[in-house]
């Protein structure tokens, strides 16, 4: 049974640094776009919050390939910054690069947010090893 579980983990981990990744590509092609459109697309804050987007999903998908006690921390962090991310391209309606880059935020979101809650693989939910 304890093989089975951590089989389970493992593969909602991948499943969730698959997702990052996909993010992390989703918001810099999205910053490519904007910059091209112009306009609100392209105002200050918004390509920035696209492009913090980017920069921790990659990070958290990285915490989690090499299994890191800390990863739930910054999973619960780029579920916070993808939500964000989502709810700002979700005010381009009707433009379908902005909606299918706030799908696939809130997707990261949703299997970060389960990574934060389940901790790591080891059960030490983002503790620190005893030095």
């Amino acid at each position: 049974m304890r093989g089975t579980i951590r089989e389970h983990e493992s593969e909602r981990m991948q499943e969730c640094i698959d997702n990052c990744s996909n993010c992390h590509a989703a918001c810099l092609e999205t910053v490519i776009y904007c910059l091209q459109k112009g306009g609100h697309h392209a105002e200050e804050a918004h390509v920035r919050l696209l492009l913090d987007c980017a920069e921790i999903c990659q990070t958290s998908a990285n915490f989690m390939l090499r299994n890191s006690p800390l990863h739930a921390m910054t999973c619960a962090a780029c579920a916070e910054i993808c939500e964000r991310c989502a709810v700002e391209c979700e005010r381009f309606a009707g433009d379908m690069q902005m909606e299918a880059c706030a799908r696939m935020c809130r997707t990261c979101a949703e299997s970060c947010k389960e990574m934060a809650a389940t901790g790591t693989l080891s059960g030490e939910r983002g503790t620190l090893p005893a030095t």
